[in-house]
């Protein structure tokens, strides 16, 4: 595993702790643009992430990148995580890895 360059977990209203570092984070894809994608944190909040979309966006999307502001990343790399993903399951992972069990995460 490289941990040179970690990405905190983060969900929507975790972002303004990350501002300026990597992070990583899954949204529901609600709109894609030729250089963005509009999507739904797992806590059900807006993200705007720079960057073209893969060229068939799935529902859900994992992004990781740069978080320049508490609701927009620009991404390093974008994962489609097909139409069939658990929101809340990944919504209580980001609560887990910024709380009382950071120190399990890198």
């Amino acid at each position: 595993m490289d941990t040179s360059s970690p990405s905190a977990f983060v969900n929507g209203s975790l972002m303004r702790r990350y501002i300026g570092q990597k992070v990583r984070t899954v949204v529901q894809v609600i709109g894609s643009d030729v250089g963005s994608v509009v999507g739904k944190s797992t806590d059900d909040l807006q993200i705007f992430v720079k960057g073209s979309p893969p060229t068939t966006p799935t529902t859900y999307l994992e992004v990781i990148g740069i978080a320049e502001s508490e609701n927009s990343i620009r991404a390093e790399v974008k994962t489609n995580f097909g139409n069939n993903f658990d929101p809340l399951n990944y919504n209580e992972l980001c609560k887990l890895a910024n709380g009382e069990f950071k120190h399990f995460f890198i």
